[in-house]
Order: structure tokens, then sequence, then C-alpha cells
């Protein structure tokens, strides 16, 4: 049996307010913006890693799957408060210098860079809508 050619294209984040996740993802991160688009109040915004155009964060607005309950919403927003509903995990050779440019721009620090007793030496940020965003040191 042969392997799959599989790719990630596109992961979603949620988002609670679409101008301060665009400045996080965009200005503090590096993202270029793929796309930006407004339906009925709502804002789904698609990020990704420059020259990596096979890669894309879709951060989109929770409320807008028509399948989710009024309770369930109520438990989305809630467990976005506290930073428990979603995670994303990205990597880079230069984690400290990543880490110092994402905090000049007033990102809550989860984790300074330190080394894990799992093998990586990472960081942790949320972003505005609460996701933790983890940065890994490549090595």
């Amino acid at each position: 049996m042969t392997g799959m050619d599989i790719a990630i294209h596109s992961v979603f984040l949620p988002h609670d307010d679409p101008d301060a996740s665009l400045a996080f993802y965009r200005d503090a991160l590096g993202f270029e913006v793929r796309d930006d688009i407004g339906y009925g109040g709502m804002r789904w915004i698609t990020v990704g890693p420059p020259g990596r155009p096979g890669t894309s964060i879709v951060l989109y607005p929770p409320a807008a799957d028509p399948g989710v309950t009024d309770d369930e919403r109520r438990v989305i927003a809630e467990m976005m408060a506290k930073g428990t509903y979603a995670a994303i995990v990205f990597a880079t050779e230069d984690l400290d210098g990543v880490f110092e440019r994402i905090r000049a721009g007033d990102a809550e620090v989860v984790q300074e860079p330190a080394e894990q007793p799992y093998g990586v030496r990472d960081c942790a940020f949320r972003d505005p809508a609460g996701n933790l965003v983890r940065i890994n040191e490549l090595r």
C-alpha cells in the first residue's frame, strides 16, 4: 500500500472581533490576507503564511453555522472567553525573534520561550478571540 498525497489546505479558527483577529494574524504574525468576505453582518477572513499559498487559516464567526443551537453558541462563547475552544501550533526557526515581534504587538503572552519536557522549545499566546497559539522552534 502506498501513502496518500494529502496536504492540509485550510484550518478554521473562530473569532469574535474580525478586526482584532485580522490585526493579530496579519500584523503580529505577518500572514497575508487572502480573502475577507462579509455576509449577513459576519466576516470570514482567510490568512496564510507568505509564500505558501496552499496553506490557509480561515477566521470565522462561530455563530454562522445554522446547525448550532443558542445553548451551543453560549457554550462556544464561554469557552472562547476562557481560551479553551480552539488551538493552533506553528513552527519557526527563529522562536525568540517571532516571540518578541508578537509580544510587541500587545498579544496576551501565555508562556515565554521554554524547553518543554516533551522535547520541544516553544512559546504560547492567545489571539484576540482566546484561541491558544503555540509556536514551536524548528531544530
